[in-house]
């Protein structure tokens, strides 16, 4: 790799056996952050808090935002009309079931494009107390007066990675022949590994040919929501599905941030999605809805720039050393953190932040007192309680013997 970029992950990533298996379009970003992700248990996101962020996730350089879905919530029909007049770039999509009413709904705020959904697995149909043929009924209708009204639809088959592949190669070509434009493969419990995943949309792919739009709609049952969006690009996907922070039901949905790093990163694959924004977007989406991340996540974490470890404290000075991706990519801050593992190379560098001298000698001493802190504590060490060490240790050395 190129140590003069901002990119330093494995040249195996490069190989031509691996990136030729990938179409080089531009990958587009579908957000479902204002109705799938704010399914996740306990929240709640009020109309001007939608509006918040869809402009920053319009900042972020989504290309199309799912803003809810109103037939159900008059809170989403409110946020709707707020976003519709904030001038955003990316598109307004609204969400449907195959069911007239919602549609006249979306007609009414004036949405121009929705996803349709309908269940397709035998297990969901026989859920929902439906037969293949009355299905495939619904959706030819919903469609139909969808097209009569102006409205663009993405056909969305519910449960589709666990549908008989016969059947589900037949409802998504009924629901293009009965007018919509682009398709849907939703994994909607994560219930595919990224080789079924693969394997799946590339049938789909087949099926419906190479001008249709394909989406990819994934869920992180099995961690794997990021391994199956990269699979389903591989296959010829050219729209992904998610969230911002992976937030949904159960395990979440597709974070979005996530599957741009990796395609961006790893692959070399052109993203409509701008990384430095991510982390920012991430915060805000955080603080609207309540909720707190997990230091270690991938792209958003806490923890992803700041080093503790006194032997990777050495190599600060070498940030492809210690990291597969330079911080400024996202707009993150590196730092040195104080505590139980910091070595005396730690030591040096938090007192260059701070604009603190020591001397060799003092080191030894300074660090022991670290860690004797941080163990005390069960934490990190702050600038101030660092601050107060060097202060104490200037004391002792000032009183007489």
């Amino acid at each position: 790799m190129d140590h003069n970029s901002k990119i330093w992950v494995s040249e195996l990533n490069a190989r031509p056996e691996i990136r030729s298996a990938f179409p080089h379009s531009t990958v587009h970003f579908y957000d479902t952050t204002l109705r799938d992700g704010e399914q996740t248990v306990g929240i709640t996101l009020s109309p001007p808090q939608k509006l918040e962020i869809a402009r920053k996730l319009d900042e972020l350089g989504v290309s199309r935002i799912e803003a809810g879905f109103p037939k159900v919530s008059p809170e989403d029909a409110e946020a709707i009309q707020l976003m519709s007049k904030a001038g955003l770039k990316a598109e307004l999509w609204g969400f449907s079931r195959a069911v007239k009413g919602d549609l006249e709904e979306l007609v009414r705020l004036g949405i121009h494009a929705t996803v349709i959904e309908s269940p397709t697995s035998d297990i969901k149909l026989k859920a929902y107390g439906m037969s293949r043929d009355e299905v495939l009924g619904r959706v030819v209708d919903a469609i139909s007066f969808a097209k009569q009204t102006g409205i663009k639809v993405a056909y969305f088959a519910v449960d589709g990675t666990r549908t008989a592949l016969d059947f589900l190669k037949t409802i998504y070509l009924t629901a293009l022949e009965a007018g919509a434009a682009e398709i849907v493969v939703v994994d909607t419990l994560g219930a595919c590994g990224p080789e079924a995943a693969e394997f799946l949309v590339r049938e789909v792919r087949r099926w419906v040919g190479s001008e249709i739009p394909l989406h990819w709609h994934g869920h992180n049952d099995f961690g794997m929501a990021t391994a199956c969006g990269v699979a389903a690009v591989r296959a010829g996907a050219t729209w992904i599905q998610g969230t911002i922070n992976g937030m949904g039901e159960r395990a979440g949905n597709s974070d979005i941030g996530e599957i741009a790093l990796a395609l961006q990163c790893l692959y070399d694959i052109p993203v409509a999605l701008n990384l430095v924004k991510v982390r920012e977007v991430s915060e805000l989406v955080c603080r609207q809805a309540g909720y707190t991340l997990e230091a270690w996540k991938p792209l958003v974490g806490d923890n992803l720039f700041m080093r503790e470890s006194g032997a990777v404290a050495t190599q600060f000075h070498i940030p492809e050393a210690i990291e597969p991706y330079s911080s400024e990519l996202v707009n993150a801050r590196r730092s040195i953190v104080l505590g139980k593992k910091s070595g005396l190379d730690s030591i040096d560098l938090k007192c260059k932040e701070l604009g603190l001298s020591i001397s060799l000698e003092q080191r030894a001493p300074i660090l022991a007192a670290v860690k004797k802190r941080a163990i005390a504590k069960r934490g990190l060490v702050s600038n101030e309680e660092f601050r107060q060490i060097l202060a104490e240790a200037a004391r002792r050395r000032a009183s007489p013997k």
